[in-house]
């Protein structure tokens, strides 16, 4: 590429910036100096091509060619603790305080599809997130919320799809109609085989409830992003940076070819893929990472599976801070941490954002501790000025480099999950890895590796293997009591008694007809979830149905 090419790169991104909506606000540095909003080579560059310009193909340098300043990321705070009108109550915080967006954490019965008064579900209930059972929790989670007006996010994979009906019977209820809901729903059921082990049945019962969800949403929802396709959960389980992304990437080419064998047009069901990454402490390895994926996403939607589409090829993601960089020891340094992560993914060009308290290694957040947690992003996006320029750190040798060098690893290691499969497909490697227990073990030896540095003092972690010392108070924790799991399971023995039961029996009965056809579930389980049939009612049956899933033992 000489200088001619990249002075008409140039020119066709003023255009495009030009023709953009963008945010009335200050872009200047605190000293009152003007910034361009980006800035490019002023000589020929033969990494340029590789690079290219904000909201160009290959999207290395982001998806907008006005970067933040036509539109910020959106603070999405991730919460759930106790019952529906509790985290109501946090939901009204967080969006008081600036807030863009919810995001949903549910306890570890509903992650299960079990009901809260399930006996497996005893001293589980609202201790990792909200507990909710029926969509008359729902109404309660989101009243006063109007779902129309505000973007959700859940997350959730095993019972994704029953707990997306209750979301949108609340909306329903609300008067909101559907097409006018936007935000997000997990449903990436391979992370779950992958690392985080919360699934109901089998792999083919999950993306046979995946296609169709994606056919739904589709066709009625256009707005809705029906998959979060989640690395986050992958690095938390002790991969690398290269695992994460490539793991991650190549489920999201599994969910590809899920809509291809379904008939469905690439360039209208792609735009409703989402992702979800961590933002680890590796402050530069983080943003090649970032730059990364949206490269490697919009090539291999364009060149391997036939996206034409801009927004088909575009790879759209939320970040959580990292939760296993947080420490008991010392727990005030998370608040460092959590900064740095947080702008190691506002610097890699994250679509949204949720920074966790310094108190989540211990328990759910107390409300200082999450307000701080907020505050934090507010600070990057109002104060620093990195809002001001698209992908600031463009053209940095170090992270050109570390870029070039993330992405290679990923294609290694999609090469090797193609190799696994029988047929060629990315979706048939990923079953293999699953089914043989590959995913787990690389996973596995990567999480050793790091603990074995950290035991030899190879890596630092201040407070836990230098620089101990230090003088604290004790942390006021969020408690959630048993009286939680009574007054839960008071109001669910209320809501069984009250419904008209012979209707959730018809409505379960015809879910359960439909799951044995090769007809959509969705409309039959919205059924269910109107006449208030509970999660452990809806899960069951489709339990019934298609059998439970247990993992080959590995050693």
């Amino acid at each position: 590429m000489d200088m001619r090419d990249i002075e008409a790169g140039r020119r066709r991104w003023q255009e495009r910036f030009d023709a953009s909506r963008r945010r009335d606000a200050d872009f200047t540095t605190l000293s009152g100096t003007e910034v361009d909003p980006v800035y490019g080579p002023s000589a020929a560059d033969p990494r340029f091509e590789r690079i290219g310009w904000p909201g160009e193909f290959p999207y290395t340098r982001g998806l907008y060619p006005t970067g933040y300043r036509g539109r910020t990321w959106t603070i999405r705070q991730f919460a759930g603790f106790g019952n529906a009108r509790q985290t109501n109550e946090r939901y009204k915080m967080i969006l008081a305080a600036g807030g863009g967006g919810l995001s949903v954490a549910f306890d570890m019965p509903t992650l299960m599809g079990r009901d809260s008064d399930d006996p497996r579900s005893l001293g589980e209930v609202g201790h990792c997130g909200v507990a909710i059972d029926s969509a008359a929790d729902m109404d309660v989670l989101f009243d006063g919320i109007p779902l129309g007006e505000t973007t959700t996010s859940m997350t959730i994979s095993g019972p994704a799809v029953p707990i997306f009906c209750m979301y949108l019977v609340a909306a329903e209820r609300q008067g909101t109609g559907l097409r006018g809901l936007d935000g997000t729903l997990q449903t990436d059921i391979f992370k779950e085989y992958i690392a985080q082990k919360e699934w109901l049945f089998g792999p083919e019962p999950h993306l046979r409830l995946i296609g169709d969800l994606m056919e739904f949403c589709a066709s009625e929802i256009p707005a809705y992003k029906p998959l979060s396709v989640s690395g986050y959960h992958i690095r938390e389980a002790g991969s690398t940076a290269a695992q994460e992304l490539a793991f991650t990437l190549a489920d999201g080419f599994g969910y590809v070819e899920l809509g291809l064998s379904r008939g469905m047009d690439v360039n209208t069901f792609a735009p409703g893929l989402s992702f979800f990454f961590d933002s680890h402490v590796d402050f530069f390895e983080e943003i090649a990472k970032f730059r990364a994926a949206r490269r490697i996403w919009a090539r291999w939607l364009r060149d391997v599976y036939g996206a034409t589409s801009d927004k088909a090829q575009w790879l759209r993601f939320h970040t959580q801070t990292a939760g296993v960089s947080l420490t008991a020891q010392q727990p005030d340094n998370n608040v460092v941490r959590t900064a740095l992560e947080a702008l190691a993914a506002v610097l890699g060009g994250t679509n949204s954002l949720h920074t966790n308290a310094l108190d989540e290694v211990l328990a759910l957040p107390s409300e200082k501790a999450a307000q701080i947690a907020l505050r934090t992003q507010q600070v990057i996006m109002e104060e620093t000025g990195v809002v001001n320029v698209a992908d600031p750190l463009g053209g940095s040798w170090y992270v050109e480099e570390l870029t070039d060098r993330i992405e290679a690893e990923a294609e290694q290691i999609f090469a090797r999950i193609k190799d696994m499969s029988t047929d060629g497909s990315m979706t048939g490697g990923i079953l293999r890895g699953i089914e043989d227990g590959w995913f787990m073990a690389e996973i596995a030896d990567a999480a050793f590796t790091y603990q074995q540095q950290l035991e030899k003092g190879e890596k630092k972690i201040v407070g836990v293997n230098c620089h101990t010392g230090s003088i604290e108070e004790p942390l006021e924790i969020l408690r959630v009591g048993h009286e939680v799991e009574r007054e839960q399971n008071r109001i669910l023995a209320g809501r069984r008694a009250a419904r008209d039961q012979a209707a959730v029996d018809v409505a379960l009965a015809r879910m359960t007809e439909v799951a044995r056809t090769d007809e959509n579930l969705i409309p039959a389980m919205l059924d269910a979830a109107r006449a208030e049939a509970t999660l452990g009612e809806i899960c069951g049956a489709l339990r019934d149905q298609w059998g439970s899933y247990f993992e080959p033992a590995r050693f």
